[in-house]
């Protein structure tokens, strides 16, 4: 299977209208939901989506998840997520997602998160298989050249008062 362009593009979804809150907008709930079919694409391309799992017991588990909510979306508005793959090690794997309207271009949340490999017999962390480790480390290495997006390891904290 070759290597997927960097960043991985999802295929552009649609707010569904039950994802719209009194606000008005997108519920903060359901852009984890884009986020997380945008993510489940992106595993297909690495050999690690549900046949995956069948075959070969595993899977992956959000351990850690970093949301910024940066411009509203509303009911209509086409979006599409491209997703970075940052790091991969012998468990883990780092991404860093954007989710963009979908023909105007425009960020509207961004989303890091820090994913495990499971052994599901087990229930536990365990190391990718070789060969999945090294298709992700070179989906890794393809993205060396393609300018990391702002926001990447940025943390949660008030902003310090100047005196």
């Amino acid at each position: 299977m070759p290597i997927p362009a960097a960043p991985f593009k999802s295929s552009v979804m649609q707010i569904d209208p039950q994802w719209i809150d009194y606000n008005g907008h997108l519920n903060m709930a359901y852009y984890n939901v884009m986020f997380d079919r945008a993510i489940d694409e992106m595993w297909l391309q690495l050999g690690i989506g549900p046949a995956y799992m069948k075959a070969r017991h595993c899977s992956t588990f959000t351990a850690e998840c970093h949301v910024r909510y940066i411009r509203e979306i509303h009911l209509g508005d086409p979006v599409q997520v491209s997703v970075f793959l940052l790091g991969a090690d012998e468990k883990r794997l780092h991404t860093f997602e954007e989710l963009r309207h979908a023909t105007e271009g425009w960020l509207s949340a961004t989303s890091e998160n820090l994913t495990l490999h499971i052994d599901m017999e087990a229930r536990k962390v365990a190391p990718f298989p070789p060969d999945i480790r090294a298709r992700a480390q070179a989906i890794v290495a393809s993205y060396a050249g393609v300018p990391r997006p702002e926001g990447i390891g940025r943390n949660v904290a008030m902003p310090s008062a100047k005196t």
